[in-house]
């Protein structure tokens, strides 16, 4: 067997879901199906028998369901990499989020369409993406003397921009933007309550979910932190202390009106397949709040984020990214990276330093 082949479970209650989930695992490259399941403690004796790389992992099963299964994974400190299979739900939305903050890889969506036809293309579509990414995660962990190096380097020499592009000089910030994606819940909650009650600037962020899931996570997290976290909504002002996540399915932008700064939710075009798009905020938040703007670009796939944060620069703002050590998926990032937009790397226990430190320990105006 070739050594980058995947090796995938699949675990799900209903016999003709896992049959076609395994068949489109099947036709995916470098992806090899050793094993199905049916309910969560089967799958527990799957995982030990078979070691496989991923588990696609239904939510809501007999016996043992899908958070069941993943705390144990989690107390077993195994290494398996789980994407969650979700109902498009409240209630899905809510075991999703618990379960991305226990830790899975990502989740998909149980396609709702009325043709196998079009369910099977949809499966297709979701899981190759993500498979991709789990695949680079499993090499990148196996490089770990590569990916020692990489936690607190600066990227741009200092000779090759002005002092005042650091994160720590210039203009006292205004907004703080965050765009993110894969492993975007559990870095949230390592990240966001770390922010002060007291925080003297408004937070807007983009994390890649659909419609439900941001208000879930949104809930979650506003009971974890200190500052006031919602999913925001149309004409919302942008308002200092607040931390205003963007609805999935809509684009969010800020507008600068007479009456002040507020929210704008948009039925744009997605940008890199996401709506909510990174860039689609940070253009507006370079266009409104220029060199005082400070962003992070954290863990994620895709490149999403990288003109957004050129707009930043453009506009004098600045720009931190997530080392790789410290992502489950080192796509957004290094694209910040790899186009020389990062005004430092650091890895994630050090990203609220950065954020916070322009403010000199005084937060409230």
């Amino acid at each position: 067997m070739p050594s980058n082949q995947l090796r995938c479970l699949v675990v799900d209650d209903s016999a003709l879901y896992r049959k076609v989930v395994r068949d489109v695992l099947a036709g995916l490259p470098g992806v090899e199906v050793v094993g199905v399941a049916h309910d969560g403690k089967q799958a527990l004796e799957q995982i030990d028998a078979l070691t496989p790389d991923v588990v696609t992992l239904d939510l809501e099963m007999p016996l043992l369901d899908g958070i069941g299964v993943l705390k144990e994974l989690q107390a077993r400190g195994a290494t398996t990499s789980a994407i969650m299979v979700s109902a498009f739900t409240a209630r899905g939305a809510k075991a999703t989020t618990q379960a991305l903050q226990l830790g899975a890889f990502d989740f998909i969506l149980k396609p709702a369409t009325n043709s196998l036809d079009e369910s099977i293309q949809q499966l297709r579509r979701d899981l190759g993406p993500k498979l991709r990414a789990c695949q680079l995660r499993r090499m990148a962990t196996a490089r770990p003397a590569a990916r020692s190096v990489a936690p607190q380097r600066k990227i741009t020499p200092r000779a090759a921009r002005p002092a005042a592009a650091s994160p720590f000089l210039g203009r006292k910030p205004e907004v703080l933007a965050i765009g993110i994606s894969t492993g975007g819940p559990q870095a949230l909650t390592q990240l966001l309550p770390k922010l002060p009650a007291n925080l003297s600037v408004p937070v807007l962020l983009v994390q890649h979910m659909p419609p439900m899931f941001t208000k879930s996570l949104a809930e979650d997290l506003d009971r974890r932190c200190p500052l006031k976290v919602v999913e925001a909504s149309q004409g919302q002002p942008v308002e200092k202390g607040k931390i205003l996540i963007a609805p999935g399915g809509k684009h969010m932008r800020v507008a600068d009106l007479a009456t002040g700064k507020v929210i704008q939710l948009t039925d744009d075009p997605p940008e890199r397949n996401c709506r909510p798009a990174v860039d689609y905020l940070f253009r507006s938040v370079a266009k409104c709040y220029g060199e005082a703007t400070l962003a992070a670009v954290l863990t994620g796939m895709g490149d999403d984020g990288t003109v957004g944060a050129k707009a930043i620069k453009q506009a004098g703002g600045r720009v931190i990214a997530q080392d790789e050590a410290s992502c489950i998926v080192y796509g957004m990032p290094k694209s910040i990276v790899d186009n020389g937009l990062a005004d430092e790397v650091a890895p994630l226990t050090r990203i609220h330093d950065l954020l916070l430190k322009p403010f000199n320990g005084r937060l409230a105006v």
